[in-house]
């Protein structure tokens, strides 16, 4: 299976249906994603920032809190019947048009 933004969204609609019986509620789910959010961005302070690992964060994936996060993101898109990759599609262009020039007259960058 190819693993498109809709593919994703069927895999994990067809994974709530079989394994995880139904979906949460939207706002357990807004909630849940809020935690993952937090879980990823403590190891992004640890590793990347100025914070110290603690012995049980030294063992945690990032790449595993990234997938979390998508996971959670995509159920909400499937109970609100949105299309992220339709939307993900519009945000690049609407990104595109409003930032064409103006990073690369970022002296900052």
């Amino acid at each position: 299976m190819e693993y498109t933004i809709e593919n994703c969204q069927k895999l994990v609609d067809e994974w709530i249906k079989t394994v995880g019986v139904r979906y949460f509620s939207e706002l357990t789910n807004t909630a849940i994603l809020m935690e993952e959010v937090g879980e990823m961005a403590r190891i992004m302070a640890r590793r990347y920032g100025d914070q110290s690992f603690k012995a049980s964060d030294r063992e945690v994936d990032l790449a595993e809190e990234m997938a979390d996060v998508l996971f959670v993101l995509i159920c909400l898109a499937n109970q609100t019947g949105v299309d992220l990759e339709d939307a993900f599609r519009k945000s690049i262009e609407k990104k595109t048009k409003r930032d064409r020039q103006r990073h690369q007259e970022n002296p900052k960058l």
